[in-house]
């Protein structure tokens, strides 16, 4: 649900408001969200995914980041303001990245699930995602021991191409080569 053009707040606003509060917060258009705050479930499979993207990446142009670090979506062709902050993020393009932030799009982000965020993570990011052209989105449920892989097809629309429950093998498109056996990022 949008809030009233009056209920919305600049870029400005957004980055003022973050400098007073603790909280993780996320924009978009106007809206401020705030990120539920992280558990330790979701800090050890985060860290198990960061250090085998990290492994596959090391020697190469991409390079994998982990919140929080603030992707600004942006492209030419599109202005609306988007400032989220993904669990992993493989960026590819080094022109982009700034201080504390990257602009621009990356390869393949992945979001780890919360109870409280799910509808966040699947609606409100996944279609800004595909709006922008991340290549690869995976959605990763350690409540359930799930992964969905999303590939954004020609068309511009991310089409599954995995899920998996409980054991597997999660294999990336865009990133030739790397796959992740369930079982070492949810033991």
């Amino acid at each position: 649900m949008s809030l009233p053009e009056q209920n919305k707040i600049s870029v400005e606003a957004f980055y003022k408001m973050r400098e007073d509060t603790d909280h993780l917060l996320e924009y978009a258009d106007g809206n401020v969200f705030m990120s539920p705050k992280l558990s330790t479930r979701h800090q050890q499979v985060s860290s198990r995914l960061q250090a085998k993207l990290f492994n596959f990446l090391d020697g190469g142009k991409c390079q994998v980041f982990s919140a929080p670090y603030d992707i600004h979506l942006y492209r030419d062709d599109l202005d609306d303001t988007k400032i989220f902050i993904p669990d992993l993020s493989v960026i590819c393009e080094e022109e982009g990245l700034e201080e504390n932030k990257f602009v621009g799009v990356p390869e393949l982000i992945i979001e780890i699930l919360s109870p409280s965020n799910q509808s966040h993570d699947f609606v409100t990011k996944m279609e800004a995602y595909m709006k922008y052209g991340v290549k690869e989105y995976w959605a990763v449920n350690p409540m359930l021991h799930a992964v969905q892989v999303y590939v954004l097809t020609d068309d511009q629309v991310y089409q599954q191409v995995d899920i998996l429950k409980e054991e597997g093998i999660a294999k990336s498109t865009v990133l030739n080569g790397f796959e992740v056996d369930l079982k070492d990022i949810f033991k």
